[in-house]
């Protein structure tokens, strides 16, 4: 499973904390405006508390008071605002002795007594039931009149407060949401921005691959500076070993061929059956030499990256002159390429291929095709290649053509070659990571297909 990219899980962190933070923030926020709210409520019912205190306080006959607190929904019936006044007895008790109309014959809590230890002359807020089962806000106060205690309590419709705060809640969310897409748009603009280099770092290595380049140029951040020398210093040193392991190559490849072809000569000289043998085996030993280091080159070369062949010219090269090797049959090759260029070196293509058109001319009756064509599926992770090579010839049974691709095998001892052929571009394209398939051809003959990776 690929990790996630590093723009994306720094989107992600900076969208998180973001609505982290908006989120603990609008909370705060929220709360703070309904304790505002509520004591800007608290203070209109103080200013009808106070109307009704001085009307208490101005007229020492209490029967005979005109409570007037300037406000007509006092006056209508259950409008949700009531006021009532009570006289604190002796036992501690209250008694309710006046009340607003809105109230009819219902009374309000008295505050006082859920909370009988807190100071009587205090001023009481809470939250409490109405008579229509409403929610009420009231506030209650004590006072004292000669030598009576009367409660005084206001209570006004707690909707108000929900409403304002609910209100003010919704526009906040918009707010906030609108801010935190701000901010995460400035991140993931911020977040382009700072790896932008690393892009062009990519970049930079997708020219290495395709051969257009040889090494990351240009001036790079401090921070991933020591990331561009070390792959810098990476490329050279992959070339250096390449170039050690091919000149090692050549060497064996000397060191075993000058012995061999001394055994050869002198085996050619003896007229016997002995002598021919040597010769014979000889040969399957040169052959053995040349495939295996062939193998070791193309293993090395696999490993050095940015080498690319345009496939159209050795396809092109490649019919010319097998037509021509097969000029006294009359062979006739038919191509068709498309632009695409093959990831490795010319002359490991040249051998596949010429292997492959090789085999097919020694058995085509007349024609042979051969047809390069990119390989388009869905979910490949790196591009491919195709090449097609079909004949007319007798074609090659199912039961036999797993047999042909092993090395040194021979089905039919009547056409010339050692029996390496298939063998060696099944083996070149396992190395490029490729394969090689026999199937039955439309033509008649044997179908090969080989897939080799190719460049962007």
């Amino acid at each position: 499973m690929a990790a996630p990219s590093l723009a994306a899980r720094l989107l992600f962190s900076a969208a998180l904390w973001t609505a982290a933070v908006l989120t603990v923030a609008g909370l705060a926020l929220s709360s703070y405006y309904q304790g505002l709210i509520e004591r800007s409520f608290d203070q209109r019912l103080n200013v009808y508390l106070k109307a009704l205190v001085a009307d208490l306080a101005g007229d020492p006959n209490f029967d005979a008071i005109q409570f007037t607190v300037g406000e007509p929904r006092f006056e209508l019936p259950l409008s949700g605002w009531y006021w009532q006044v009570g006289r604190r007895g002796t036992d501690g008790q209250d008694t309710v002795t006046r009340s607003s109309p809105s109230l009819f014959d219902r009374n309000l809590p008295f505050l006082i007594d859920s909370d009988p230890e807190k100071d009587v002359t205090a001023t009481r807020e809470a939250y409490v039931a109405g008579p229509d089962n409403e929610d009420l806000r009231q506030v209650e106060r004590v006072i004292q009149v000669g030598d009576t205690r009367y409660v005084v309590a206001v209570a006004g419709e707690a909707s108000e407060i929900g409403q304002e705060t609910s209100a003010f809640n919704s526009d906040l969310a918009i707010a906030f949401f609108l801010l935190g897409l701000g901010l995460v748009l400035t991140a993931a603009v911020q977040v382009g921005f700072g790896l932008r280099p690393l892009k062009h770092i990519s970049q930079q290595i997708a020219e290495i691959r395709a051969g257009r380049s040889e090494r990351l140029e240009g001036a790079v951040p401090t921070e991933i500076g020591p990331l561009a020398r070390e792959l810098n210093s990476l490329l050279d040193s992959n070339r250096e070993i390449i170039a050690r392991a091919r000149t090692q190559a050549g060497n064996l490849a000397h060191a075993l061929k000058t012995p061999l072809s001394v055994i050869v000569n002198e085996a050619n000289a003896s007229s016997d059956a002995m002598g021919a043998k040597v010769v014979e085996q000889a040969e399957i030993m040169r052959h053995q030499i040349d495939h295996h280091l062939d193998r070791a080159r193309v293993s090395a070369g696999i490993a050095v990256v940015g080498t690319v062949t345009e496939t159209a010219p050795v396809i092109g090269a490649l019919a010319r002159a097998m037509e021509k090797v097969h000029r006294d049959r009359g062979i006739t090759i038919g191509t068709k390429s498309e632009e695409i260029r093959f990831r490795g070196e010319q002359q490991d293509l040249e051998e596949m291929v010429g292997n492959l058109l090789d085999n097919a001319c020694k058995w085509a009756k007349s024609t042979v095709s051969i047809a390069v064509k990119a390989e388009r599926q869905r979910g490949l992770q790196e591009p491919f290649l195709r090449i097609v090579v079909e004949d007319d010839g007798p074609g090659l049974p199912a039961k036999q053509r797993e047999a042909a691709l092993r090395r040194g095998k021979r089905l039919d001892e009547t056409k010339p070659g050692s029996g390496l052929g298939l063998a060696i571009v099944a083996d070149l394209a396992r190395l490029y990571g490729g394969s090689l398939s026999l199937n039955t051809s439309p033509m008649g003959g044997l179908r090969a297909e080989l897939r080799l990776p190719a460049a962007h």
